[in-house]
């Protein structure tokens, strides 16, 4: 367990303890049950952004991000044309990846074709809690599950893009369908 301990003495998943930024995040947000629309679109926006890059980078851009994509209402974001992506691309503030910017424009524009709510497609694909063993180590949390595969490719198949099993098994750990802080966290459930 004291490799699970902050500089602040709190017991935290160890990616917690790397920087602020990450204990901040870890304390108040990952993990923790998220719902609506716009919410969700941002994390699964974000996600996206971080391919490649550290989680951290993301962390630390996220209000310019915010400003960017219009507080990540799908609505106005799938509205954004050419203007709008060259004004995203000169943004220094976000990540100006030119894919990335695009398929978060076209996955505002996906959502308003779905006929479901996009919490409840999302949430339908988180596991069930019972049964589920808690991680004692980083170790042993995945990186991709059959859950997330199915994420991914349902995505896919509704028009989404840059939502990969990987990517999805990532929102799913923000967005609390499931809770992988390790055994000792404080933030550990009752999971066994």
């Amino acid at each position: 367990m004291t490799e699970l301990l902050g500089e602040d003495g709190v017991a935290r998943c160890s990616w917690g303890n790397t920087a602020p930024d990450y204990a901040e995040y870890h304390d108040t947000e990952w993990g923790f049950p998220l719902r609506g629309e716009a919410a969700l679109f941002e994390r699964l926006s974000l996600e996206a952004f971080q391919s490649g890059l550290s989680w951290l980078t993301i962390l630390r851009k996220r209000e310019a991000f915010r400003r960017a994509f219009a507080g990540f209402s799908p609505e106005r974001v799938a509205r954004f044309g050419d203007d709008d992506v060259a004004r995203l691309l000169a943004d220094a503030a976000i990540v100006r990846n030119r894919a990335k910017v695009l398929a978060t424009i076209n996955n505002a524009r996906a959502i308003a074709d779905l006929d479901v709510p996009l919490d409840e497609l999302l949430w339908s694909f988180a596991p069930p809690a019972e049964g589920r063993r808690r991680p004692r180590t980083m170790a042993e949390v995945p990186a991709v599950t059959a859950e997330s595969k199915a994420m991914a490719k349902e995505l896919k198949r509704r028009g989404f893009v840059f939502v990969g099993p990987t990517t999805c098994y990532a929102l799913m750990q923000a967005t609390g369908m499931v809770d992988d802080h390790v055994a000792g966290c404080f933030r550990a459930s009752g999971m066994s």
